[in-house]
C-alpha cells in the first residue's frame, strides 16, 4: 500500500511517497530556512504564503521522483495539527482537494505522531509498545507507543520546548537563525563545565519539564556579563547549555523508562538530531539494557515521509476524515478522531 504524504505544519513544504508504513519512495522538502533567517526565525504569513507557491510541485516532484501516479496511490495522509495555523490550513486544503479529486481516502495525522513514526522509516524492524522521548521546536513530551495509534503521554513541558529553549537561548548569545542547530555545532568546540546551569524541577510532577528556568538563567548571565564588562565565551557557554539542557531530558526519560514493562526506547522530533543527546541516549540504552531507535538526520526534522508512515497505520485502523477535515494549532496526541471538523 503507497501513501502520500503531505507536510506543512511549519516553514518546510514536504511531500512524500512510503510503501506500507515502512520503505520511502520518495522524499522532496522544499525549506525556507534561508528567507525566515533574514528575521531570526520563521514569519508565519511568509510560511503560508511559501507553502501556497510550493504545495503543488513538491507533490508532483515526489510522484516523479518514485515513479507513480496518483492512480497508484492508496490514500492521502496530511499533517493536520499542530502548527502554524495558516501553514497547515495550506496542507490540509491541498491534501483534501488532491483526495477528494482522486477518490483516495483522506487520512488526518498528527504531527507528533508523524515524528514517532520517523523511527519505522530508520528502524524496520521496531513495532510497539516502546517508550518515545519527543523533543521538537514546540514539544517535548515523554510518550508510552502502546500500539501505533494509541499514544499516551507520560509526562510533558509545562511551559517552554527543549527545542524553542535551545533556538531562544542562541539568539542571546547572537548565534543567526537556525539557532539551536548552530549552537549545538559550536558547542562541539566548548568547554561543557566552564558555566554552572540550574536543573529545574516541577513540584508534584517528577517526569514533566520545564525549560523557561533554565533559558532565564542563560539570559541573566549574559545580561550579568555586559553590565560588568565582562567577556562571555560563547562555544563554551553553548557547550554548558547544551549539556544542562540534554541531561535534564535524559535524566527524566531514565527515569520513567525504569518504570516496569518497558521493553525499548526510542525518540523523535528535530532535537533528537542534536549531538549530545543522541550520545547520551546512546548510554542510557546500554545502561539499561534496552534497545534504542533514533530517526536517521533526515527524518528527524519536519518530512512528509514521516506524516506518510504513520498514516499508512491511520488508515488501517480506520481514521479517516472527509472534506470538513479542519487544521488546529494546538492538538492532543492522543487524539479523538470524532472531533476533527
Amino acid at each position: 500500500m503507497i501513501v502520500l504524504g503531505i507536510e506543512t505544519s511549519c516553514d518546510e513544504t514536504a511531500a512524500a511517497l512510503v510503501e506500507d508504513g515502512r520503505r520511502i519512495l520518495s522524499s522532496v522538502v522544499a525549506s525556507q530556512i534561508a528567507e525566515h533567517k533574514i528575521y531570526g526565525g520563521v514569519v508565519p504569513e511568509i510560511a503560508s504564503r511559501r507553502h501556497s507557491e510550493a504545495i503543488s510541485a513538491v507533490t508532483q516532484e515526489a510522484l516523479s521522483q518514485a515513479g507513480k501516479t496518483l492512480e497508484d496511490v492508496s490514500a492521502v495522509a496530511v499533517t493536520y495539527a499542530p502548527g502554524l495555523i495558516g501553514a497547515l490550513l495550506v496542507g490540509v486544503n491541498f491534501a483534501k482537494a488532491l483526495a477528494f479529486s482522486a477518490g483516495l481516502p483522506l487520512v488526518p495525522v498528527h504531527h507528533l505522531r508523524g515524528h514517532i513514526a520517523a523511527n519505522y522509516l530508520s528502524n524496520p524492524q521496531l513495532e510497539p509498545p516502546f517508550l518515545c522521548l519527543v523533543v521538537s521546536g514546540g514539544h517535548s513530551h515523554i510518550v508510552q507507543a502502546e500500539t501505533y495509534t494509541q499514544l499516551r503521554v507520560l509526562a510533558r513541558t509545562r511551559d517552554d520546548a527543549a527545542g524553542e529553549a535551545f533556538d531562544k537561548a542562541a539568539r542571546a548569545m547572537g548565534i543567526p537563525y537556525p539557532g539551536g542547530v548552530e549552537l549545538d555545532k559550536i558547542a562541539e568546540t566548548g568547554d561543557a563545565s566552564a558555566y554552572r546551569l540550574p536543573r529545574p524541577k516541577v513540584t508534584g510532577s517528577p517526569l514533566d519539564f520545564s525549560f523557561s528556568g533554565l533559558k532565564t538563567a542563560v539570559l541573566n548571565l549574559l545580561h550579568n556579563a555586559a553590565q560588568r564588562g565582562e567577556a562571555v565565551s560563547v562555544p563554551d557557554l553553548c557547550a554548558s547549555y547544551r549539556k544542562a539542557v540534554v541531561e535534564y531530558l535524559v535524566d527524566h526519560f531514565r527515569l520513567a523508562a525504569r518504570q516496569p514493562g518497558t521493553k525499548q526506547l526510542a525518540a523523535a522530533g528535530g532535537v533528537s538530531a542534536n549531538r549530545l543527546l543522541r550520545r547520551n541516549l546512546s548510554s542510557l540504552s546500554q545502561e539499561l539494557g534496552l534497545p534504542l531507535s533514533i530517526p536517521e538526520l533526515s527524518l528527524c526534522g519536519d518530512n512528509a515521509a514521516m506524516i506518510a508512515a504513520q498514516g499508512f497505520y491511520e488508515l488501517r485502523a480506520g481514521h479517516t476524515a472527509g472534506t470538513e477535515l479542519n487544521a488546529f494549532a494546538q492538538r492532543e496526541i492522543g487524539l479523538d478522531y470524532s472531533k476533527l471538523t
